[in-house]
């Protein structure tokens, strides 16, 4: 059974790489999530089937009330609440990687078991780290959630007492090492490290949200690792490593696409992250803004070649994905060009605006990252911006006093007209000001996205 259990692992294993191989291409996406499913139903099946189980019945309980959850979430939560979804899935990762911990400790240690050295280790670096994942993806959630404010929050001493608080945390996982059955020791060390999730997530800015839950995805995949460890189940250990990994890899991939470091974003992000309205801190640009409605942005449409279409936030919370497409059928119907441009963090989570417009049909290969698509925008008669702000404000190339300085940005304004369809001049999750508004070649098209774009749909079909 053993030789079983392992070439079903390595299947498994087999699995879980070519699936998040899959995930990195939208074509192959859904293809890739099955894959990696089928994959963790092999390893659950076979290791129940190879470890001494004392209770089926807890099991199957545990299995039938997760799927209904599941599927209950599945069906219910809406795509603009992926973001928050993805942050409370990564809690619950860290969160049960802390309950294998202590339940290990507790069969040593009531079983009055010999503690192995590398054992200890284990359960201590999984308590810490899933831990701090729990209470931190908590945390993201809510501010997602908007259940807690966006904005960065800072607190007296915030750096001095986070140190101390991890430096205390090893310090205690060393004695604890030294002594196991110090249990009471072990609670502190939980309790600690609770708390040190929330104090390292809350003051990281809305803005820095999507680098804060590819980080705290890698977190609960190396909670799931050590738990491997704890458990000695090689399986648990290898998703672990590759979930840790791939999130650690996205968060830098992330990183670079703000021009920000992960310490930077950790450390507490841009002061005004998360504000809504008027810029405080930076002087507001100066010009005149010029707006346009339904019927004048369709007549300039009907006489324009090419179109960039430039995804947001905003998009997603009108649910506008579909008035977007349908925007795109008329257009091509009428001969233009069009394709959409898609900046590395717009939205909430990496891939936001990708996965909102796959499910309104749009093509693949009409959607293009970034680095593929800035330098044809000079070549590009009209560049319509759809809820998106920070990641289309040209300050971000030269005011160094800006915060987004260096952040790469979608080039739109050397396109010849640009249209910004927003609900009003609020600021970003940066909290500034966008100096694109003022532009001459830029053109306000107001109103709530899904309504303004079927407006303009609407107007482009009866021209």
């Amino acid at each position: 059974m053993l030789v079983v259990s392992y070439i079903v692992y390595l299947i498994a294993s087999i699995c879980f790489i070519f699936g998040i191989k899959k995930l990195a291409s939208p074509k192959t996406a859904r293809q890739g999530n099955q894959l990696a499913a089928v994959g963790m139903l092999l390893a659950i099946v076979v290791t129940l089937l190879d470890r001494r189980v004392l209770s089926f019945e807890w099991i199957i309980a545990g299995i039938i009330i997760g799927s209904a959850i599941g599927a209950v979430f599945a069906l219910k939560v809406k795509m603009t609440g992926m973001p928050q979804m993805v942050g409370l899935l990564n809690g619950f990762g860290g969160g049960a990687s802390v309950l294998v911990a202590l339940s290990e400790y507790e069969r040593i240690y009531f079983g009055n078991q010999q503690f192995e050295v590398n054992t200890m280790v284990t359960i201590v670096l999984s308590i810490l780290i899933g831990s701090v994942t729990f209470t931190g993806s908590l945390i993201a959630f809510g501010k997602l959630q908007e259940l807690i404010t966006g904005k960065v929050i800072k607190y007296p001493f915030q750096h001095p007492l986070n140190a101390l608080l991890i430096l205390g945390v090893f310090v205690a996982g060393v004695i604890v090492v030294i002594n196991p059955s110090n249990i009471e020791l072990l609670l502190i060390i939980t309790a600690v490290s609770l708390v040190l999730g929330v104090l390292l997530v809350l003051p990281i800015g809305g803005a820095d949200m999507p680098v804060a839950i590819s980080l705290l995805n890698s977190y609960s995949g190396i909670a799931a690792s050590m738990t491997g460890f704890v458990l000695s189940n090689n399986m648990l250990i290898i998703a672990g490593a590759l979930v840790g990994a791939s999130g650690i890899i996205l968060t830098i991939i992330m990183c670079k696409g703000m021009n920000r470091s992960l310490m930077n974003v950790v450390l507490g992000g841009w002061e005004s992250a998360g504000t809504s309205g008027p810029s405080k801190s930076v002087s507001s640009p100066k010009g005149q803004v010029k707006s346009i409605d339904s019927e004048e942005l369709a007549m300039l449409l009907d006489s324009v070649s090419s179109v960039i279409i430039v995804p947001g936030y905003g998009m997603a919370v009108a649910q506008a994905q579909h008035a977007v497409r349908d925007l795109m059928t008329v257009l091509e119907k009428k001969g233009v060009k069009v394709r959409f441009a898609i900046h590395p963090v717009a939205g909430r989570m990496p891939g936001h605006m990708n996965v909102l417009l796959a499910e309104a049909q749009v093509e693949y290969d009409k959607l293009l990252a970034m680095e593929d698509i800035n330098d044809d925008f000079p070549n590009t008669d009209v560049v319509i911006i759809i809820g998106a702000n920070d990641v289309v404000n040209p300050a971000a190339r030269h005011d160094q006093n800006s915060p987004i300085y260096g952040m790469p940005i979608l080039n739109v304004d050397y396109a010849k007209t640009v249209i910004i369809n927003k609900r009003s001049l609020n600021v970003g999750y940066a909290g500034i000001d966008n100096e694109l508004f003022f532009y001459p070649n830029a053109l306000m098209y107001f109103g709530d996205a899904k309504e303004a774009i079927t407006r303009l749909v609407n107007e482009l079909k009866s021209s």
